[in-house]
């Protein structure tokens, strides 16, 4: 018997009416007897913002570590700050601590007060945005789409932008800037910022195509069917001609998509009840729960993800000035309010908890990426850079020093179990270009940065 390179195309679909469904990379994909590097998977990268900065950039946070370890290196405790959900995943996580945002600061006495409405699109940018409430928005090409213009081309969506607030504000917001400059973290050219999507429905129907317009996707739900019916035939087709481990992955893959389109339906039905909701203005997809929401938004990026749908993702977890409250970290205030803590000190320790409350989605995402197999074996998780952070330190002084930033991930071949903390001035640019280069990207320099950093 003689091996030959005959294999199923990477770029093989289930189809059916109204339904385009990517596969995950399976062994049957695979040539055989190829070279190794051909065979290796894709690096993803997942880019989170969190706005309102953290408690631990206080100068009493500094102290008490509620966010950077006291130790640098490897030798690390996350105890008591608010990255303590992660300390399982330490092998995975790098945490970057002490760098500055110097572009989201005000240049002109002018931009003096805006830095809620401006410094969302410094976030992966690194630029300082135009001040500007007309149409001409400015600010620079984001981290995410630098690697996009290198490697998106290689899949279906070159990357997905998500939220989780309300991204629909037109016109100026204050302090003479365009809403946009909030509404986005992504963009493509300094000019052109991507639209973000709040509705999971929107996301699924996009990574499926589950339907060629609103009204044929809207009479296929009323069927009460699922997008699995209608590729049943091609389904059953391809486990005839794959190897029962790529029989039992194809099945993971099709329970994760029936499990997250379930989800999604049961959220739809119970906000047509016509009960009043918390978010009487979302979506009928958008669960009124913010941790629903999050985990939600997390699963349907693991998809695209496994079906190579896309490679990159980035993810606007709210945004600045909201007064929406996260009682479940064991505080009821609003989070814009509980920001503003007036450097109380019992009010920057409940602020930490509203931080911790946010990092604590992270594991879920981790876990569910280290689930993951590839397919040379090794976990999505060790293929993937996360990226969480704000563009803001001190919130109840609107800074920008000394920002909150970690990694996640073996992506790039960053090693993780690391705290690296900074010199005082170092600019959070560095961290990106060092990144952008681990990724392969070639860049002289990125925003304000003044070299690489050692990570």
């Amino acid at each position: 018997m003689f091996i030959t390179k005959k294999h199923i195309s990477r770029r093989t679909m289930l189809r059916g009416m109204g339904v385009t469904m990517a596969l995950p990379i399976m062994e049957s994909m695979l040539p055989a007897m190829s070279p190794a590097p051909e065979n290796k998977p894709p690096t993803r990268v997942a880019c989170m913002e969190m706005v309102h900065g953290s408690a631990g950039s206080t100068k009493f946070g500094i102290e008490k570590n509620l966010w950077a370890p006291a130790k640098e290196g490897r030798d690390f405790d996350l105890a008591p700050g608010s990255l303590l959900p992660l300390d399982p995943w330490k092998d995975y996580l790098t945490i970057v601590s002490n760098t500055d945002m110097r572009p989201a600061e005000a240049f002109e006495l002018h931009e003096v007060g805006g830095d809620h409405f401006r410094c969302s699109a410094v976030f992966l940018t690194q630029a300082h945005p135009k001040q500007t409430e007309g149409s001409d928005v400015y600010a620079g090409t984001s981290f995410d789409q630098m690697y996009v213009k290198k490697y998106g081309q290689d899949t279906s969506l070159p990357s997905i932008q998500l939220s989780i607030e309300s991204v629909d504000q037109a016109g100026g917001c204050d302090y003479g800037y365009s809403c946009i400059y909030t509404d986005t973290i992504s963009w493509a050219k300094p000019d052109k910022p991507l639209p973000m999507i709040r509705d999971p429905r929107m996301v699924f129907d996009m990574l499926f195509g589950h339907g060629a317009t609103e009204a044929e996707r809207a009479a296929q739900r009323a069927t009460q069917r699922s997008l699995l019916d209608f590729v049943l035939h091609e389904t059953n087709r391809l486990k005839s001609n794959v190897g029962a481990r790529d029989k039992s992955r194809l099945d993971d893959y099709l329970d994760n998509v029936r499990e997250i389109e379930r989800r999604i339906q049961t959220i739809e039905a119970h906000n047509a009840k016509g009960e009043v909701r918390q978010l009487p203005t979302a979506p009928i997809g958008v669960p009124d729960s913010w941790d629903e929401h999050v985990k939600l938004m997390l699963d349907l990026q693991v998809l695209a993800f496994m079906g190579d749908v896309t490679r990159v993702t980035s993810f606007k977890l709210s945004r600045d000035g909201t007064g929406r409250a996260f009682p479940e970290s064991g505080v009821n205030g609003g989070f814009h309010g509980a920001s503003h803590h007036g450097e109380n000190e019992q009010r920057i320790m409940q602020y930490a908890q509203i931080n911790k409350y946010h990092v604590s989605m992270i594991p879920y995402f981790v876990e569910k990426l280290k689930k993951v197999t590839e397919s040379d074996g090794s976990s999505l998780l060790d293929n993937i850079l996360i990226v969480y952070g704000s563009p803001m330190g001190d919130s109840n002084l609107h800074n920008h020093k000394r920002v909150p930033m970690f990694l996640v991930g073996h992506g790039g071949g960053v090693k993780g179990h690391l705290h690296v903390k900074a010199a005082d001035g170092t600019p959070t640019a560095n961290l990106y270009l060092t990144l952008l280069h681990k990724l392969g990207v070639d860049a002289e320099s990125f925003g304000d940065s003044t070299g690489e950093l050692s990570i």
